[in-house]
């Protein structure tokens, strides 16, 4: 479905002032004045700011959600541990693209609050679904360290989230279309190196 430009823009710009001043700190004057737009056209398209938002993070979640299973159909006759590596490669990508709206989500996520329930019970089930069943996947049940794969679980969903939750960690390596891709580069290989210790280790290492 083509998308609506004007209607795209008004979501780039909350967008990008979500990102620098939160939901409560961003107006919808604020919004209009960035996006170029009158306030009247963002109450056609959304009815109000929690509209919008409800409408960005829908937008993303079912794009990102979508990206994820047509990466898994795409490398269906790789090994497991190949198949992981495109889906995290995938969703590092997916995630830098949309830079500042992933990081207003990772950072609302962490908040106990009705959006977020909404968004774990809608979308976070899936996403959770899919990558810990990939990542399972590449264990054979004879393999070692049985507890231990939880953990290892745990700690790749934190590298993919991490650069998100702590962007002013990162904030000095990525400020243009050339370091983002880099960055997509260099830490989907820090995330594969790690990968494939956690395979030796399940298959060597000592109990």
């Amino acid at each position: 479905m083509k998308k609506n430009p004007t209607k795209q823009r008004v979501i780039d710009a909350a967008s990008s002032l979500f990102f620098q001043n939160g939901f409560h700190g961003t107006s919808v004057r604020d919004i209009a004045s960035k996006a170029a737009v009158n306030v009247s056209l963002i109450s056609y398209y959304f009815k109000s700011k929690q509209g919008l938002l409800e409408y960005a993070v829908t937008q993303y979640y079912e794009a990102y959600l979508e990206t994820i299973e047509r990466c898994l159909q795409e490398n269906e006759s790789l090994t497991p541990l190949e198949k992981l590596k495109k889906i995290i490669k995938v969703i590092i990508q997916y995630k830098q693209d949309n830079y500042q709206l992933s990081c207003f989500i990772h950072r609302e996520l962490s908040l106990d609050s009705v959006f977020v329930r909404e968004v774990t019970v809608t979308y976070l089930a899936k996403e959770n679904y899919l990558v810990s069943h990939a990542f399972y996947q590449i264990f054979p049940d004879q393999t070692k360290r049985q507890q231990g794969k939880q953990f290892f679980l745990m700690q790749l969903k934190g590298m993919l989230t991490t650069p998100y939750v702590m962007q002013h960690e990162w904030k000095d390596m990525v400020v243009g279309d050339f370091s983002h891709d880099q960055f997509v580069k260099n830490y989907t290989h820090t995330v594969e190196k790690w990968l494939d210790f956690v395979v030796w280790e399940n298959f060597h290492g000592v109990k």
